[in-house]
């Protein structure tokens, strides 16, 4: 168990900690020379059952509320010392703000230099502080009148804490390992060495961790756990870890020791923040403020998503003694992870403005403040894994990502939090998203109807690909996703596939034998066209048949996949349009951009061809237009035709598989 100590500058924190375990948490010589605490201190009891009792003992003073707030993270149980002759003073109220905000219990109040006071003056400051925990809604702890001087009263606050300490229970989670470092030095002989407080899960000897933020990877070679070596250190214990692989000047405050699969670091985190009542005005989007994480703090800004007053005109704020959901935008990374506590000061770092609970350290910089994301948000409000992640499937509109979702959480496995879900799991390649099965089963008859307006609208082309499919029909839905739903359908013979293409079961239909044997001569003249094949009018010409008869037959032929059409009567054989797919990718290798001119060039056509061509492939989705240039889509979903065309000999019919 940690204690940690709290209140104004020169009420005898250290005093305190010394009289209660010998050690004087004071060793800087500046500390000693001015009186007052600069750095943490830290100090241990040991107990009579063989635990460790930790004391955390912070400055008190206003310059030094960061450091106090390194100190306090992570802590189980706070020491309110007031001194009897002072009472209630500004940082005894800080204090107890930050403490709430924090989530820590405050377990007593010591009221210190009893022996400088008199019986009246100490009874006035007990009431006073009691007048004050009752004016901030915070329980009421028992006070015990001390001096650390002479030790008057020491003894009963002692056995106290050491009664609570007996009886603490920590409720154990299976979660990997988090050591917030709060201090970094070397030593000779020995190496690097970082202390702070573990958070989560537990370390041992030989393991491999990582550094965040960053991506430097350590090995712990010894543990010092509450002040003992150790083969373990678990979560609750301040623990020294002496590294092997990385400087102690490349470890700083505020830098995290993880387990390698929950390493992460965000530049901005969407969570709940209360703001305190005290507060003059309103938090607006935009404000500027310090934000504080674990050991560390970085200036950023407030977006607020959202809050108890959802009036117009309170759009965008959060007025005091309110809680809202907002956003941090930080201006550098951090690690943070899902029910880690924030505290907020202000720009100049000078008072605490409020403080919350982190719910998404994955936070998106667009539709941050939609209804699908807000509900999203409050369904991570729930510090139950298993609850937390069934509430999220159910309202995310894109799914869960169980990544992401294990990754932010610190959970070493999910699938007892699976398996009495009725979901649809897809995983492919890094990806891993659940669905609830009725909305998947909803996304695929999407799809089905998708794909016939998309027939009745373009009767002339055979389908679009997967990637031009999501853009019309699931909107911000993984790429990676869309591919799986499709798959199914395709399993399920509701959809096939040509080559990139896809298309309703239905819509491929076998030709006739005498269309067939005209589709194999219009074919052949068409690759022989390949850059510039015959128009329409001349293939009727030269095959002696009609114009409708060969547009009709070209059309269908297209429904198949084995033409493209271009522009209004003008078709173009896949070997050719692999070709120049070819080409537009070279393109777009070499200069980002593809223009009309480049093309025009680089393919020996006239400029209006080139146009109708790059217009085409707009169309399509293999590229997107803007200005005068086209862009290469990055999920484009065109498929090499060369690797689904079989050209068997020369002057033979190329047919078209589809997969």
């Amino acid at each position: 168990m940690i204690i940690g100590t709290a209140g104004h500058v020169d009420h005898g924190k250290t005093t305190l900690v010394r009289a209660l375990t010998g050690i004087d948490t004071d060793r800087l010589p500046q500390e000693k020379a001015r009186g007052i605490s600069i750095e943490l201190g830290y100090a241990y009891m040991p107990l009579a059952d063989g635990q460790v009792l930790g004391f955390v003992d912070v400055p008190g003073h206003e310059r030094f509320v960061h450091t106090m707030l390194s100190g306090a993270t992570g802590i189980d149980l706070a020491l309110l010392v007031v001194a009897a002759d002072d009472g209630v003073m500004p940082q005894t109220r800080e204090h107890l703000n930050i403490l709430a905000l924090l989530g820590i219990e405050l377990g007593a109040i010591a009221l210190t230099k009893i022996d400088a006071s008199e019986a009246r003056r100490v009874a006035a400051a007990e009431h006073e502080v009691r007048d004050l925990l009752a004016s901030l809604c915070l329980s009421q702890p028992p006070i015990f009148p001390v001096c650390g001087r002479t030790a008057e009263g020491i003894d009963t606050l002692r056995q106290y804490l050491v009664a609570r300490a007996m009886g603490y229970v920590r409720r154990e989670r299976d979660e990997h390992f988090r050591l917030a470092i709060d201090r970094s030095f070397s030593l000779p002989g020995i190496g690097t060495v970082v202390t702070g407080m573990v958070h989560s899960g537990c370390i041992r000897v030989g393991d491999q961790l990582r550094l965040v933020p960053g991506e430097q990877q350590v090995r712990v070679r010894s543990i010092h756990a509450q002040n003992r070596a150790a083969e373990l250190g678990e979560t609750g214990q301040r623990c020294a870890l002496n590294l092997v692989g990385v400087g102690h000047k490349e470890v700083r405050r505020g830098h995290w020791i993880v387990a390698p699969p929950i390493a992460l670091e965000t530049r901005r985190f969407d969570g709940e923040l209360c703001l305190l009542a005290e507060e003059p005005e309103s938090l607006t989007s935009g404000t500027r403020v310090h934000v504080h994480v674990g050991a560390t703090h970085l200036p950023g800004h407030v977006v607020v998503l959202d809050s108890d007053a959802r009036s117009a005109s309170s759009a965008g704020r959060l007025s005091p003694g309110n809680r809202g959901l907002v956003q941090l935008v930080l201006q550098g990374p951090i690690g943070a992870w899902h029910g880690d506590r924030f505290i907020l000061r202000d720009v100049s770092a000078k008072r605490t403005v409020g403080g919350g609970q982190i719910l998404d350290p994955f936070a998106p910089a667009r539709y941050r403040g939609t209804p699908q994301r807000l509900a999203a948000l409050v369904a991570l409000k729930s510090s139950c894994p298993s609850l937390r992640l069934g509430a999220a499937i159910e309202c995310c509109e894109q799914g869960v990502d169980l990544v992401r979702f294990a990754q932010a959480g610190k959970l070493r496995d999910l699938l007892p939090l699976l398996g009495s879900l009725a979901i649809r799991r897809i995983q492919r390649s890094g990806l891993d998203i659940a669905v609830p099965i009725e909305r998947w089963q909803t996304l695929q008859q999407g799809a089905l109807d998708a794909l016939a307006a998309f027939h009745a609208a373009n009767p002339d082309e055979l389908g679009p690909d997967i990637a031009r499919l999501r853009r019309i029909a699931f909107g911000r839905w993984d790429l990676a996703v869309v591919q799986a739903l499709i798959g199914e359908l395709v399993d399920a013979g509701k959809i096939l596939q040509t080559g990139a293409w896809v298309h309703l079961a239905d819509l491929r239909r076998e030709p006739a034998a005498d269309e067939r044997a005209l589709s194999e001569k219009l074919l052949l003249h068409i690759l022989e066209g390949r850059f510039n094949p015959p128009w329409v009018r001349d293939l009727a010409r030269e095959l002696a048949q009609s114009e409708g008869v060969v547009r009709q037959t070209l059309l269908r032929a297209s429904r198949r996949g084995q033409v493209f059409q271009v522009v209004r009567d003008l078709f173009y054989h896949p070997i050719a349009v692999q070709e120049l797919t070819d080409i537009v990718n070279e393109l777009h290798r070499s200069g980002g951009e593809v223009s009309a001119a480049s093309f025009r060039d680089r393919t020996g056509l006239g400029r209006k061809r080139a146009i109708q061509i790059l217009e085409f492939f707009d169309r399509i989705g293999f590229t997107r237009r803007l200005h005068d240039r086209h862009l290469v889509r990055a999920e484009s979903g065109f498929a090499p035709p060369g690797k689904d065309i079989n050209l068997s000999s020369k002057g033979q019919m190329p047919t078209v598989h589809g997969n």
